[in-house]
């Protein structure tokens, strides 16, 4: 570098790895994030009912109490919480690999993986449990 000459990869090693790093654990905590609130809203549609019963008069579609959605609820929210936890462990693994002067093997992937089968896993479920409680409605 040369004098007088200031930039970040000076002052943080491996800046822009470490960065693309934190943007990607960003990105897995506000999904995890999302998944939690679904999670709580589809554990919490009955409230939502029992309002729009009372405001509409009685009028209101009304859903038998439905047990598989308390649960499918509580699944989301637990998924989200996993979900920032794996994915808190994967941001401190490859923060230390990319300070690390050793080669690794890319494990990084697999975790990745994980995640994202485990998103795809609550969609699917999330798909079963709304055909579920469409059908019961008529």
């Amino acid at each position: 570098m040369m004098t007088g000459e200031t930039s970040l990869d000076a002052v943080i090693k491996n800046f822009s790895d470490h960065a693309a790093n934190e943007r990607t654990f960003l990105a897995w905590v506000r999904t995890a994030i999302a998944v939690m609130a679904f999670g709580f809203l589809v554990e919490r549609f009955d409230l939502f009912l029992a309002l729009a019963t009372r405001t509409l008069g009685g009028r209101a579609p009304h859903l038998p109490n439905q047990p598989l959605g308390h649960v499918a609820g509580l699944i989301l929210i637990v998924a989200g919480i996993a979900m920032i936890v794996i994915s808190a462990l994967r941001f401190v693994l490859m923060g230390r690999m990319i300070d690390s002067a050793a080669e690794h093997t890319h494990i990084g992937s697999r975790i990745d993986i994980a995640l994202a089968a485990m998103l795809a896993l609550l969609g699917g479920a999330l798909f079963l449990y709304l055909a579920h409680a469409s059908v019961a409605t008529f």
